[in-house]
C-alpha cells in the first residue's frame, strides 16, 4: 500500500495567483478597493444575484459588519445554531447581544427551523442560519418566521459558495436569500485567498451604510466615485477591506471556479459511492442533502454511532497516515458561554460534536486517495 501522507486539507493553486499578485504590485495599488477587489465583487454580484458585495479580511469581519448593520445592542437576542464556528456567535456578542442557541436537525447539522419560533421573544433581533457543509438550511421556513416577527436574517454562508436553495420555481444562491450574508475564503474552503471573506448585501437599505462601515466609518468610497466633494468620519466602522494582493489571489481562484467545483464534486461522489454499502450496514451515517438543497462538495463527513467509535476511526486512519478530524464543540457548552446559556439541552448539537468526523477533501486529492481512505474505513468496520 502506498503510505504517502493524506492530509485533511491542502490549499489548491490554479497557477495564476502569483501572476495576478505581481500585477497588483506592478499597478501600484496595494491597499484595498482597487481593480481586483472590484472584479471579485462584480463576479459575485453578477453570477449569484447579490445586490452588493464587499470583500473583507475574513468571514468573521463580514459577520461583524452584519452585526453592526443589524444595529445589535446590549439586551438584544440573536438566534444562532450551537453547532457552528465561534464567529457565527462572536460577531453579535461583540455588539452586546445575548445568544439564544438553537439545536441542529436530527438528519443533518443545520439549524432546526421547526424549533426557531419557540425561541423568539420581544428582544429577538435576528436569526443566523449556518449552511453547514455548504448544504442549505430550510430557508423558506426561516424567512417566513423572520417576516412574521419582523426579524433580520444573516446567512452564515462561510462554507456555501456556489450552492443553492431549491424551490418549486427554481433555485436561489445561498447568501442571496437573507438580508445579509457572510462568506469565507479561508484556505480550507472551496475558493480561497488564504484568509479572506465577503459580505453580501441583499437589502438595499443597508448598502450605503455597509460601504461606510467597510471604509473605517468614512464616506471615502462615495468620494472616489465623485458623489461627494470631500470625505470624513460619518459613522462607526473599521478597516474591513482586504489588500489588493489578497483580492488578486482570489481572482485567480474565481477564474477556475467551475473546474474546482467539478473536481470536488467528483471526489465527493466517489466517497459516497464507496462508503454507502458500509453505511447501509449501520456503521455510520453519510451526509444528508435535503431535496431543497444542492451539494457544493465543500465537505465529506461521517456521523459515527458514538464518541468511542469516532475516536477509534480517527485513530485507525491516523495509523494509516490519513488525517481525518472532528469539527465543532457545541458553543452552548463552551467555557466562555456555558454559564450564559439558558440551560436547555441541545441533543442533536451534542451528538454531532461527539460523532461527526470529516474526511480529507481538497482539489488535489486523487481518486486513488479516496479509494485508499475508504479501504481503511472498510477494513476498520469489518474488524
Amino acid at each position: 500500500m502506498d503510505n504517502q501522507h493524506i492530509p485533511f486539507n491542502l490549499p489548491h493553486l490554479t497557477g495564476k495567483e502569483a501572476h495576478y499578485m505581481y500585477q497588483a504590485v506592478y499597478n501600484g495599488k496595494l491597499s484595498g478597493n482597487g481593480e481586483y477587489t472590484r472584479r471579485c465583487q462584480k463576479f459575485f454580484e453578477e453570477r449569484y444575484g447579490f445586490k452588493k458585495c464587499l470583500l473583507t479580511t475574513s468571514c468573521t469581519d463580514a459577520l461583524e459588519m452584519a452585526a453592526i448593520l443589524c444595529e445589535i445592542k446590549p439586551g438584544d437576542e440573536v438566534i444562532v445554531p450551537s453547532y457552528t464556528f465561534v464567529s457565527s456567535a462572536l460577531a453579535f456578542v461583540r455588539q452586546g447581544a445575548t445568544i439564544v442557541f438553537a439545536d441542529s436537525m436530527e438528519r443533518n447539522p443545520n439549524i432546526d427551523a421547526d424549533k426557531i419560533e419557540a425561541l423568539i421573544t420581544p428582544r429577538t433581533k435576528a436569526i443566523v442560519p449556518v449552511h453547514y457543509a455548504g448544504v442549505a438550511c430550510d430557508m423558506d421556513k426561516i424567512m417566513s418566521i423572520a417576516n412574521r416577527y419582523n426579524l433580520l436574517v444573516v446567512e452564515d454562508a462561510a462554507q456555501a459558495v456556489d450552492s443553492q436553495y431549491i424551490t418549486i420555481g427554481g433555485g436561489s444562491s445561498l447568501g442571496s436569500i437573507g438580508h445579509l450574508a457572510a462568506f469565507s475564503f479561508h484556505e480550507t474552503k472551496n475558493i480561497i485567498s488564504g484568509e479572506g471573506g465577503m459580505l453580501a448585501i441583499n437589502d438595499e437599505r443597508f448598502i450605503r451604510r455597509a460601504e461606510i462601515i467597510w471604509e473605517k466609518g468614512t464616506n471615502r468610497a462615495e468620494f472616489f466615485r465623485g458623489e461627494v466633494n470631500k470625505y470624513g468620519w460619518v459613522d462607526t466602522g473599521s478597516s474591513f477591506l482586504p489588500s489588493e494582493v489578497v483580492a488578486a489571489f482570489l481572482w485567480a481562484q474565481l477564474e477556475s471556479l467551475d473546474d474546482i467545483q467539478q473536481k470536488r464534486k467528483t471526489l465527493w461522489n466517489k466517497y459516497y459511492e464507496l462508503l454507502k454499502p458500509i453505511a447501509d450496514k449501520g456503521c455510520f451515517r453519510l451526509p444528508d442533502i435535503p431535496d431543497y438543497a444542492t451539494n457544493n462538495a465543500h465537505m465529506f463527513y461521517l456521523v459515527c454511532n458514538s464518541l468511542e467509535e469516532r475516536t477509534a476511526l480517527i485513530q485507525k486512519l491516523k495509523e494509516n497516515d490519513i488525517l481525518a478530524v472532528f469539527h465543532y464543540l457545541s458553543l452552548h457548552s463552551s467555557p466562555y458561554y456555558r454559564d450564559k446559556h439558558d440551560g436547555r439541552d441541545l441533543p442533536n448539537c451534542d451528538r454531532y460534536a461527539d460523532c461527526l468526523v470529516r474526511l480529507p477533501m481538497y482539489y488535489d486529492l486523487t481518486k486513488a486517495d479516496v479509494e485508499r481512505v475508504c479501504g481503511v474505513i472498510r477494513n476498520h468496520t469489518n474488524r
